[in-house]
């Protein structure tokens, strides 16, 4: 009788043992368990089912149909190819986000969607050091309102894609992918094209492929959710792998005045200004600001800054030249007071400036 015991149990471990092997085979080889594990996808193509493992697909859909081909007229010349996307529709109107520099001084705008129309669309506002601007269509044209994310919550080495237009209209709605690279990089750019750098933008690094054409595309990550709008104004030619986008929380703080077509309130310090590397004084001094003038009635003048003082710190924060004091600056608001700290024949010394409105 004990023997037979042993007997059943052995044969119920062992059929307890392959019915297991033979259930896990069968999961292996599906795509649920490749779903559980690794975020795959599953999807219908032509009538089959397929297995992705991590694919962007489903991620892709939730913006494809909101992102928009931007093109900018001279006249009837083609000046100007850039994208753009939905962020948000009322009852009339769907509106756009793009970068200022694919839209400035065009004198007619149109945007084509994914189903090939091509609309008239209005700039109601934008801005050279944002370099955001918003577009405003019928509302009609609108197959999709993106969803918007949060770049605070990304984190180096997560994975971004990015839709845009790059190479002109024949390759719109083209799609790449990459990692975060890197988080609060501060790049010097020129918000002129004579000018040499003078503002600085805290930006995304990303590897994601851009091109001309990238400009103003959603940067988003692997949910479909809008994290930052590509710039390839950020974008030096002779660097690949390297692109930049600003984050969404920046544009998004700054929306209801494009919106609205208000000009932006930038605070206003009140001086001429060069780099003193520029100067004569930069054998002296590595990093900072010569004061080159002041303007009459400026918080500067009113103050006491003077002709040849070197800037080189606001509110404790170093100043390296004039893109960085500027940034450092319009972290501020109008009317608000500041401290400098300046050289002046040699000495070091902190001054107290109210700082004027641009609208003044």
């Amino acid at each position: 009788m004990k023997k037979k015991n042993n007997n059943l149990a052995l044969t119920m471990i062992f059929s307890f043992i392959v019915g297991g092997l033979f259930m896990l085979g069968i999961l292996k080889w599906t795509p649920v368990l490749g779903e559980i594990t690794t975020g795959g996808n599953t999807t219908i193509k032509n009538g089959t089912q397929v297995y992705e493992k991590s694919s962007l697909a489903p991620s892709v859909e939730k913006i494809y149909d909101a992102t928009m081909v931007v093109n900018g007229y001279q006249g009837s010349q083609l000046a100007s190819t850039g994208t753009a996307f939905v962020y948000k529709t009322d009852a009339r109107y769907g509106y756009l986000l793009t970068n200022q520099h694919v839209v400035k001084d065009m004198k007619e705008i149109k945007v084509i969607n994914t189903d090939k129309e091509e609309i008239e669309a209005k700039v109601l506002g934008g801005d050279t050091y944002l370099d955001l601007a918003v577009l405003r269509i019928d509302k009609k044209y609108v197959k999709l309102v993106s969803n918007l994310g949060k770049s605070e919550k990304a984190m180096i080495g997560d994975t971004v894609f990015t839709v845009g237009t790059p190479m002109g209209n024949d390759y719109a709605g083209s799609v790449t992918a990459g990692i975060i690279s890197g988080k609060d990089r501060m790049v010097s750019v020129s918000t002129s094209d004579y000018a040499s750098n003078d503002w600085v933008m805290n930006v995304i690094q990303i590897d994601a492929s851009l091109n001309p054409g990238n400009s103003g595309g959603p940067l988003l990550n692997v949910n479909g959710e809008v994290i930052g709008i590509c710039s390839m104004k950020l974008v030096d030619a002779q660097i690949e792998g390297m692109g930049f986008a600003i984050p969404i929380e920046f544009a998004m703080k700054h929306v209801d005045n494009l919106e609205k077509g208000k000009d932006i309130d930038w605070p206003v310090l009140g001086i001429k200004m060069t780099d003193i590397n520029e100067s004569i004084y930069a054998n002296k001094q590595q990093e900072g600001v010569v004061v080159v003038g002041t303007m009459s009635g400026s918080g500067a003048q009113k103050a006491g800054i003077k002709e040849d003082d070197i800037i080189i710190k606001l509110n404790g924060k170093e100043v390296k030249d004039v893109a960085h004091l500027r940034y450092e600056l319009y972290q501020h608001e109008a009317n608000e007071t500041i401290t400098l700290t300046i050289i002046r024949n040699g000495k070091q010394k902190n001054i107290k400036v109210k700082l004027n409105s641009s609208k003044d």
